[in-house]
């Protein structure tokens, strides 16, 4: 079984990557598509406008983001089958979420790892 990894959109592609999905509601800025080496975009596990606004990339926002967000994902029937897909594929590769925040610690792409990983 392979593992679930996060990276930004900025970051150059590797073959450690393994499948490579965009889990942001917007394409990031100034990235063009053919250099992002994407295999899909998951629009449907994207945190919601009200959510990703009052959140606000501010950290003393994250706690609570995280705990609304993870309501969200469970209360998405789409989250959740694409979790389950999510899964399946590591059996056979590594998965990385592509995430243009520019905070490497307070992101929804991390939110969404861990609800991948533990729920």
């Amino acid at each position: 079984m392979y593992s679930v990894k996060i990276k930004r959109a900025y970051a150059e592609s590797t073959p450690e990557d393994g499948k490579r999905i965009l889990v942001d509601r917007y394409w990031p800025r100034g990235v063009k598509k053919e250099e992002a080496k994407l295999d899909s975009w998951a629009k449907e596990v994207c945190p919601s406008t009200g959510l990703r606004k009052w959140f606000d990339h501010r950290e003393d926002h994250f706690p609570e983001f995280a705990k609304k967000y993870r309501e969200e994902l469970n209360a998405s029937d789409k989250a959740k089958e694409w979790r389950k897909e999510t899964i399946e594929s590591l059996n056979d590769t590594p998965v990385t979420l592509i995430y243009a925040a520019k905070s490497e610690t307070i992101n929804h792409a991390r939110v969404l790892k861990d609800w991948i990983e533990n729920d």
